[in-house]
């Protein structure tokens, strides 16, 4: 997967790369040529006491010098440019990926292993290649090259790299194997990190009714300590890699000047000679540290992009249609607009052996209150969810004024529709931005008039700011009623055809909750409403409910005609209120 996504993520940016090779073969080839020049300075300049030699080759060793250095300086230039827009590019892409996602995806990754794969992960990806742009053109034309000019100095004293060199490589090679398990294993213990802080920042109320502090510090100690052993293992062998490596290089410098040594006194070789092979040897032994590093580097870059990849390569479950229904089309035509219909629905997760809905049938009209009400588990939630398309019905249709939800496009749906979800989420911001985020030309009448029927005028006219009031991450700085009544205000200044109310009611009070429903009433007018409720009272008005229980209706009609035939409805009130109250 590295390579293609290589590939698929430097192609923009081709001739920048081309420039960058050419500058770093080019930084490479000088870096050669310095110990030749060097060596003729000394050999027919130093030991023959020619002064004007000494100045013209250290004059072009100068030039050479700073030609080198301008190629290192675009190199790095360019690659850092070329390796930071492959990470933007492919975070773009994931978070774009993410974004198609239908609940179904949601659940397979999992928050924590998305936001780690968006992150650490493609920070893994990105950081091999920039290595990859400065080494790895740099080493093995180092390493030929150096093989190559240390025999032009002396062919005998060259055989010593036929033994350095393979024993740097296997003991190099040695410590890669050992590795590649501990960087396999980090980026798991990364996941689970990632999950057990986001359990617990956004449980932290739950933590501290129930004084589980030091439970949950423990809990996140041993996530901590078994990524810290994985590391831990890890950089014991790099702690080991880099002394060996020097040693090896050390000992090579003994050995070449031993046995040069003994070639110098012989006659057979020159100082400069020596002293450039020294520097080829030195050549040679860092282009196989570097190329061994790389390799060390890249199988935790081949998991990271093999887990990039598997987000990339993920279709979501919820396809937009080939031929849309254009909603101009659904525009056409007198009356009311907003019917929904489902259609012996049925829906079962991937390998399940029960469907969660099954033979679900409902017609909600315009200008109607539909409501779903039934235990925990009966499979409410996913029937609503099946409206705006977080799932896909996995048998039977649900349509919206005669047309397949599957047939709209995306955005086109979501324009007809104003969910308000079971958890009331707001963005960081403000009061305004969070109520025009389904209608961003929303005028600021139209927004405290929607505020005022979901009865939070009063509060958000109370704070300093007004509209313009901050709004923490998931609406924190606001209690749990106070953020249902502004997902509700965003719902209703959209003004859609069709209203999802997903238990969206349960954290106001009665009077709250009757003075909302009596004021929404006249406000949406014609558009169809659909109530996931658990609570009777918000519903028992409702032009016809529904009574799930095991993913199946097995009642329907009005508060009165339930509480008088169905047996599983009057559980379900007087679980909640005496019959005489309820009638």
């Amino acid at each position: 997967m590295l390579p293609t996504l290589a590939r698929r993520y430097l192609r923009p940016y081709g001739a920048a790369v081309a420039v960058l090779l050419v500058l770093q073969l080019l930084q490479t080839l000088a870096n050669l040529y310095l110990p030749s020049l060097n060596a003729n300075i000394i050999d027919n300049g130093v030991v023959k006491g020619d002064i004007g030699y000494i100045w013209r080759t250290g004059g072009w060793m100068l030039a050479v010098s700073l030609g080198q250095m301008a190629c290192a300086i675009g190199a790095a230039i360019l690659g850092a440019r070329a390796a930071t827009a492959f990470g933007r590019d492919l975070r773009h892409d994931l978070f774009a990926s993410v974004q198609g996602f239908s609940a179904r995806e949601m659940g397979k990754f999992g928050a924590p292993s998305l936001i780690t794969r968006t992150t650490n992960d493609v920070q893994q990806v990105q950081m091999v290649m920039l290595m990859t742009f400065t080494i790895t053109v740099m080493a093995p034309i180092m390493l030929i090259g150096g093989v190559i000019m240390a025999l032009q100095q002396d062919v005998t004293l060259s055989g010593l790299l036929l033994i350095i060199v393979p024993v740097l490589g296997i003991v190099m090679g040695l410590l890669l194997w050992r590795m590649v398990p501990y960087f396999r294993a980090m980026q798991g213990r990364i996941d689970v990190i990632n999950g057990v802080l986001r359990e617990q920042i956004s449980g932290l109320r739950v933590v501290r009714a129930f004084v589980r502090e030091q439970r949950e510090v423990a809990r996140f100690g041993e996530a901590n300590t078994a990524l810290y052993e994985t590391s831990l293992g890890a950089g014991k062998l790099m702690a080991v890699a880099f002394p060996t490596v020097m040693l090896i290089m050390n000992l090579s410098s003994v050995a070449v000047l031993w046995f040069g040594a003994r070639q110098i006194d012989a006659g057979e070789m020159q100082i400069g000679s020596l002293t450039a092979f020294l520097s080829y040897l030195m050549y040679i032994l860092m282009a196989v540290m570097m190329s061994t590093m790389m390799i060390m580097m890249v199988p935790r870059a081949a998991v990271a992009a093999d887990r990039i990849g598997a987000v990339l390569d993920t279709r979501t479950s919820v396809v937009e249609p080939d031929a849309p229904v254009s909603l101009t089309a659904l525009n056409d035509g007198d009356g009311p607009r907003g019917r929904l219909e489902l259609d012996d629905v049925e829906f079962r997760y991937p390998g399940a052996a029960e469907p969660v809905l099954e033979h679900v049938s409902l017609t909600a009209e315009p200008g109607t209150v539909t409501a779903v009400i039934g235990s925990t588990g009966a499979g409410k939630t996913t029937l609503l969810n099946l409206v705006p398309r977080l799932f896909d019905a996995t048998g039977g249709s649900v349509r919206i004024d005669g047309v397949d939800v599957r047939s709209f496009a995306t955005d086109d749906l979501g324009s007809l529709l104003g969910l308000v979800p079971q958890k009331a989420f707001l963005f960081s911001g403000t009061i305004a931005s969070n109520l025009r985020y389904g209608m961003p030309d929303a005028t600021e009448e139209e927004m405290w008039e929607a505020l005022e029927v979901a009865q939070a005028r009063d509060f958000v006219e109370a704070l300093p700011e007004g509209l313009e009031a901050p709004v923490a991450q998931g609406g924190a700085t606001f209690s749990g009623g106070q953020r249902q009544r502004l997902a509700i205000a965003r719902a209703v200044v959209r003004r859609p055809r069709l209203y999802l109310f997903d238990d969206s009611f349960s954290a106001l009070d009665y009077a709250t909750d009757a003075r909302l429903r009596a004021a929404l009433r006249p406000r949406i007018g014609d558009a169809t409403v659909l109530i996931v409720a658990q609570r009777v009272a918000t519903i028992r008005d409702a032009d016809q409910i529904l009574v799930l229980e095991h993913g199946r209706v097995v009642g329907r009609g009005t508060h009165a005609e339930l509480l008088a035939s169905n047996a599983t409805y009057q559980e379900i009130v007087t679980s909640q209120m005496s019959l005489e109250e309820a009638a």
